[in-house]
């Protein structure tokens, strides 16, 4: 008895054996138009897999590909559709690259950002009230995320990061908002969200009892 695991590999194994062999059969035809037209044969076998795409143009486009895959691209015969190449089905993308910089205090969010870039164009006091106003925000969002104290010397750090060194707080003798000050707005929002799941779920319980 032959076990699948003496045989030769798969290349495509949701087309099972018997297809590969018509694939390997088609290799060793000399002839250029009987070639050519049991490629054709096995392009109809491989769509009656999957009848309902069949006829579609892209899906054909699919079944080419994958018969010059299944013959090691080394089927010489006429294709509708430029034929692959070894090189480009097997490339590996190229690595994407994520800016990490952006990402390094992801807690604060997109608009923390943003509003650090509207201060930049203001000036004076208005400036500055909007620079303490970011920064009691940054440690509201710090204490919502990490759920731990901070310090105003952490957050003032971050700024003058994120900022680019435009807002330079390190030095200065400002104080931001109390830990608890802040975290008693944090688990409010917290409640509000949690009552307001706990009043849709009694709903939905309500209108399910009266079907």
């Amino acid at each position: 008895m032959e076990y699948n695991t003496a045989r030769k590999p798969l290349i495509i194994p949701e087309y099972g054996r018997h297809i590969q062999e018509m694939v390997d059969y088609c290799l060793t035809i000399e002839d250029d138009e009987e070639r050519n037209g049991f490629a054709q044969i096995i392009i109809e076998v491989m769509g009656e897999l999957n009848p309902h795409l069949r006829d579609v143009p892209d899906f054909q486009h699919k079944l080419w590909d994958q018969l010059f895959i299944m013959s090691k691209f080394q089927l010489d015969v006429k294709s509708p559709y430029p034929q692959p190449t070894a090189e480009e089905v097997y490339s590996k993308p190229n690595k994407v690259r994520y800016p990490k910089d952006e990402y390094k205090y992801k807690y604060y969010g997109k608009n923390i950002r943003n509003m650090i870039k509207v201060a930049k164009e203001w000036e004076g006091d208005k400036q500055e009230g909007l620079v303490m106003v970011i920064a009691n925000h940054m440690k509201k969002c710090y204490l919502l995320w990490n759920k731990d104290t901070v310090d105003d010397q952490t957050i003032f750090n971050h700024l003058f990061e994120l900022s680019e060194g435009a807002f330079d707080l390190r030095n200065a003798d400002e104080t931001l908002l109390s830990n608890d000050r802040l975290q008693v707005g944090n688990h409010h929002h917290s409640n509000k969200n949690r009552k307001t799941k706990n009043s849709q779920n009694n709903n939905n319980r309500n209108k399910s009892k009266h079907k």
